[in-house]
């Protein structure tokens, strides 16, 4: 049986990350790849107006995932003809997508190139991702 390709894409909610689901989505059209979507989340060590002991978070985990599940349907739209796994991931994002791309044929992350000279370029998860992930990576920008 042939292997079918892998193609991993992080998910913030983000314009950058909308694009970089879709171009996934459309490289998968043509390829015969499956999409993994991930959308990863870490506690915010401020939340609200103070300091606050989060148990676990389960709200941050069940918001992520229906975002993802958000941006996946509209991203597919009326056709179904992807298969698309959905990742929620509690970590940081550009550690958690190195993590799930360990033997995919190719990470997509976008850009909303923010952080010093080469985050203005392509951002720093970006940066991480095509610095340290093992596979093949597309960073795509938004574009007016």
């Amino acid at each position: 049986m042939e292997r079918q390709e892998r193609i991993v894409v992080g998910v913030d909610g983000s314009g950058p990350s909308i694009k970089a689901l879709e171009w996934a989505i459309e490289q998968a059209r043509r390829t015969g790849a499956k999409v993994e979507a991930v959308q990863a989340w870490e506690v915010p060590t401020m939340y609200g107006s103070g300091m606050m002991v989060l148990p676990g978070g389960e709200e941050f985990d069940k918001s992520a995932r229906e975002s993802l599940e958000a941006a996946v349907d509209n991203a597919l739209g009326a056709q179904r003809d992807v298969e698309v796994e959905h990742h929620t991931i509690g970590g940081h994002p550009a550690k958690s997508l190195i993590d799930m791309a360990e033997g995919a044929d190719l990470l997509v992350v976008g850009s909303r190139g923010h952080g010093g000279f080469v985050g203005t370029l392509i951002g720093s998860v970006s940066h991480y991702c095509v610095s340290h992930a093992s596979c093949p990576v597309v960073v795509v920008r938004e574009t007016d």
